[in-house]
């Protein structure tokens, strides 16, 4: 015990804690995405649910999207041509109106500092104050799909690319003779399975999801697969998310400020 506290002085007031920065609002949102269909299943509610709210929201798809069918004897370039088909059809439910495919083969990614530029590309193309994209790292406790080594790259280069990549002038000086100038994302969305720190309340819009997803018909002409077993998935995971937040769907997240 301190000399002044023996003689009855009283402690000294704590410093009220200091005010939470104001966030910048979202006025545009990039959808950094490995393959057509990607954006739909990781962001599709959400997706939604900003364009409603008068968010423009544009995707970046990295691949062709040609390893995305069961039939080996379909060339790769007709493949690809529908999978794009079906990512417009998507988007447009969605009300997104501006798709760049980066042509990239399909399950042949890593995070390169060719994939790295082209994402840092589309950054400074687009200057979102958002970017959602997928989790760079393995998750273990849902579905393997959800870690497809093509998302795995495609987050670790798209967090690449919005820092430092595509606010460093300095980085890709090609780029800045293009006209692309650097620009800052305020920050990036990941989807979290086991502990998210954002949670979008999605339940007026799971249904468009649904819509949207089913737009990729390719996807789910599989022997035994009911036509409706896209809606029961989506359904039943956003359902389970929205339990443990008070919501009856929501689609949850990993929210990293980054400017």
């Amino acid at each position: 015990m301190t000399e002044e506290l023996e003689r009855g002085a009283a402690e000294p007031e704590a410093e009220p804690p200091a005010a939470e920065p104001e966030r910048r609002p979202i006025k545009r949102a990039l959808v950094v995405a490995a393959h057509p269909d990607d954006p739909e299943f990781g962001f599709g509610a959400t997706v939604a649910k900003l364009s409603a709210e008068g968010v423009e929201v544009a995707y970046c798809v990295c691949t062709d999207g040609s390893q995305g069918g069961e039939d080996p004897a379909v060339p790769d370039e007709k493949l690809s041509e529908l999978r794009y088909s079906e990512q417009w059809a998507a988007a447009r439910v969605l009300g997104v109106k501006e798709i760049r495919f980066l042509g990239f083969r399909d399950g042949h990614l890593e995070p390169s500092l060719e994939l790295r530029k082209a994402i840092s590309r589309e950054i400074r193309r687009f200057r979102p104050d958002l970017v959602m994209t997928h989790t760079p790292s393995r998750a273990l406790t849902v579905p393997i799909g959800a870690s497809h080594p093509d998302h795995l790259a495609v987050g670790e280069a798209a967090l690449s690319a919005v820092y430092p990549d595509a606010r460093n002038p300095r980085a890709y000086p090609e780029l800045l003779a293009q006209g692309f100038e650097p620009h800052k994302v305020a920050e990036v969305w990941l989807p979290s399975f086991d502990t998210p720190n954002h949670v979008i309340d999605a339940s007026e819009f799971a249904e468009k999801k649904i819509e949207a997803i089913l737009c990729h018909a390719s996807q789910f002409q599989k022997p035994g697969m009911e036509p409706d077993a896209p809606g029961k998935w989506v359904r039943e995971r956003m359902s389970k998310i929205g339990e443990k937040h008070g919501f009856k769907y929501a689609e949850a997240f990993t929210r990293l400020e980054t400017a």
